[in-house]
């Protein structure tokens, strides 16, 4: 039999989360209790091979509001949060990560601006600890996005929030085959609002981002979230020509001088030309295959089993 749909639902995706799972999901019941607010949790682990996903059937044992999804591998940091927000039932639901980077102790405000009207409540970091090369590479990255994305970036939001029925309902609908999920949100224009709050470091274990997973991450979100960028090449292209044909002209004056330097410096403007159009070639295979995933009609992700869910096989072949 059906069981009611809660009020609340929270997503936490999971990789080697073992040292975290049991704390996070404590830590979250208890936050949703004292609202109060009748509630359950969605885990879903995408490959982990440290125990995670036995530690979390224990809690699901112990705690029938407690959910689980097993992905059969890996889907990354884009789908399989995603998918398991598609999955939840909740009148609203929240999304956190599992090292407590994402503070439970916002839930409380998140659900208080929901009822207040909000459809989507994101937190956004004030501060976090990172190097400076990885904040440089951040900050380069949102002014890309401000000048070239198809709507407003919010620099700080990761996706930790609320979301109301009805964004997650519309956004399940759009079908993205790599959902850059927190640039959706803002895309759809639903009424959003924001709470600052500072990012503590993580409880225990290790890290899963690198700088490899953090550009692979940009790189898709920038292609599923902007069409303008398509347009970026003819002004690269025209400003390559510019300088191309000042570098020419500086050449031949140099000739005319009895130096010896235009060869290298028509050499190296063609040498910059080619890299540029190689570079937006890239981005550009980059959206025809998002375009072919939406062809094939991929999913998410394949889930291997299911743990707690009434009525709902898993999509596993």
């Amino acid at each position: 039999m059906s069981q009611a749909a809660p009020e609340i639902s929270v997503v936490i995706p999971c990789l080697n989360e073992a040292e975290n799972v049991g704390p996070i999901a404590r830590a979250v019941a208890a936050e949703l209790d004292r609202v109060p607010v009748s509630w359950d949790i969605t885990f879903i682990d995408n490959g982990s091979t440290d125990g995670t996903v036995d530690l979390v059937k224990a809690l699901c044992a112990a705690e029938p509001r407690i959910r689980l999804i097993v992905n059969t591998r890996d889907f990354g940091q884009m789908r399989s949060p995603t998918h398991a927000i598609y999955q939840a039932s909740g009148r609203a639901v929240i999304g956190l990560c599992a090292d407590f980077q994402d503070p439970p102790a916002l839930i409380g405000e998140f659900i208080a601006r929901w009822r207040a009207g909000a459809l989507i409540v994101l937190g956004v970091r004030r501060s976090e600890k990172m190097s400076l090369a990885r904040r440089l590479i951040r900050t380069v990255g949102y002014r890309f996005y401000e000048r070239f994305g198809d709507y407003r970036v919010i620099p700080g939001a990761t996706g930790f929030g609320l979301y109301d029925r009805a964004v997650v309902d519309c956004l399940k609908r759009w079908r993205d085959p790599e959902p850059f999920f927190r640039g959706m949100l803002v895309e759809s224009g639903f009424h959003l609002e924001t709470i600052a709050y500072h990012r503590p470091p993580r409880a225990a274990g290790k890290e899963k981002n690198n700088f490899a997973s953090l550009f692979s991450f940009g790189l898709s979100g920038l292609a599923s979230s902007s069409k303008r960028v398509l347009r970026l090449p003819i002004y690269i292209s025209m400003a390559t020509f510019a300088a191309t044909a000042v570098l020419a002209l500086a050449a031949i004056v140099g000739a005319m001088m009895g130096h010896r330097t235009w060869g290298l410096l028509a050499v190296s403007a063609g040498a910059l030309g080619f890299s540029l159009v190689f570079a937006f070639l890239g981005l550009i295979g980059e959206q025809v295959r998002l375009i072919s995933e939406m062809s094939r009609r991929v999913p998410l992700v394949v889930e291997k089993e299911r743990v707690n869910f009434p009525d709902e096989p898993a999509n596993a072949p």
